[in-house]
């Protein structure tokens, strides 16, 4: 935004701290749109993000910069965050990888912020890293979770889990809840649940708790903070078509009073019990990530009824944010000559399971983006 373009963080966040601690030589800053809260990647301070595949295909957001700049080979480790998939979209769409950790792993707090976050999104927005390889994911996420006493929610948990019980059961849905998903989307589900038979897991076609109902919590419970929140900030400061498209958010979605919020996030609780219950017989659960192939760069500027498409399709997204649960992208193959993966879901703190999985997947399906630097 044009009207924060001089406000410079006077010191390092938690993970930059990390980072560079590690030894990590910091490059530079990517691209994000306005707010960081568009499924694209376009503001007026530095223009559009274009998608490394084709110059017409969104490079996902709201880390589209950070999705773009993986797949072009910048640097071997991005930062992003996600709130409602900022961290996957880009990883979906540029055909790299990446992590969306469980709130509180990695330590988050922004030198440069004038006040707090709100209180649904300091449990659902995470910090992460977009990578080509499995490997440099997990690395960056190691190194990024060490903590600072500047976040109070900062959780010591050790990174490795108790070893499961093998072979390790994984759960896979392709439930679309109505949305006509992609026949193309639906075949990178089957065979990534091949690859996982291959590599060892135990692989059942079986629902898990709904993730229609944490992805209506997103959009009324996280809505009605966000709106309170940044809606002032969007209001004053945000380009006519930003004001536009947060208008179809607000009217796709239900505004609740104070009773229906504190219902809705008491809510939340019974949700996130259901999936911690399910964990225990299925510790990995295989889903889309997103059921169509990725869109075109502005999608979400046309209309209405794009930007209620583009939520529809993506339930699988933002319903994961919501129940605070981590999650991983992974890139399988190309649809529609575009890039696309698939997610994997586990239980809170169990990063390590996903990425296992995660790195067995990527050694049978191959690094999607050395086809891309194949072309020359």
């Amino acid at each position: 935004m044009p009207a924060f373009a001089n406000l410079i963080a006077p010191g390092d966040s938690p993970l930059v701290r990390n980072l560079r601690r590690a030894g990590a030589i910091i490059v530079g800053r990517t691209n994000t749109p306005e707010v960081s809260m568009r499924v694209t990647t376009v503001n007026p301070l530095h223009g559009r993000t274009r998608n490394p595949w084709h110059a017409d295909a969104s490079p996902g957001g709201s880390s589209g910069g950070a999705g773009a700049a993986a797949a072009a080979g910048f640097g071997p480790i991005h930062h992003g965050n996600d709130i409602g998939g900022s961290l996957r979209f880009p990883a979906f769409a540029n055909g790299v990888t990446t992590l969306k950790p469980t709130p509180g792993r990695i330590p988050a707090f922004n030198p440069s912020a004038a006040v707090e976050r709100g209180f649904l999104a300091q449990l659902t927005s995470v910090q992460g890293a977009i990578a080509r390889t499995v490997q440099d994911v997990r690395l960056a996420t190691r190194v990024m979770a060490a903590g600072d006493p500047r976040d109070p929610l900062w959780v010591p948990v050790p990174f490795d889990g108790e070893p499961l019980e093998k072979p390790i059961r994984v759960a896979v849905t392709r439930n679309s809840h109505g949305y006509p998903i992609h026949p193309g989307i639906s075949r990178l589900i089957d065979r990534t649940a091949a690859y996982l038979s291959d590599a060892g897991y135990e692989v059942v076609e079986t629902e898990p708790p709904s993730i229609m109902e944490s992805a209506r919590g997103w959009f009324t419970v996280l809505l009605t903070e966000l709106k309170a929140t940044l809606g002032p900030t969007v209001e004053q400061f945000g380009t006519n078509e930003l004001r536009q498209i947060f208008a179809w958010y607000y009217e796709l979605g239900t505004i609740l009073d104070l009773d229906g919020y504190r219902v809705g996030l008491a809510d939340r609780t019974r949700m996130m019990r259901a999936w911690n219950v399910f964990f225990d017989a299925y510790p990995l659960v295989l889903t889309p990530f997103l059921m169509r192939p990725t869109y075109p760069w502005n999608y979400d500027a046309q209309g209405r009824m794009q930007t209620k498409d583009l939520f529809d399709a993506s339930i699988y997204s933002y319903g994961v944010n919501y129940l605070g649960l981590p999650a991983g992208v992974v890139p399988v193959d190309l649809v529609e000559d575009l890039p696309a993966g698939v997610q994997l879901v586990a239980r809170r703190f169990r990063e390590d399971v996903i990425l296992d999985a995660m790195a067995a997947i990527e050694q049978r399906a191959g690094r999607l983006v050395n086809r891309l630097w194949a072309r020359g």
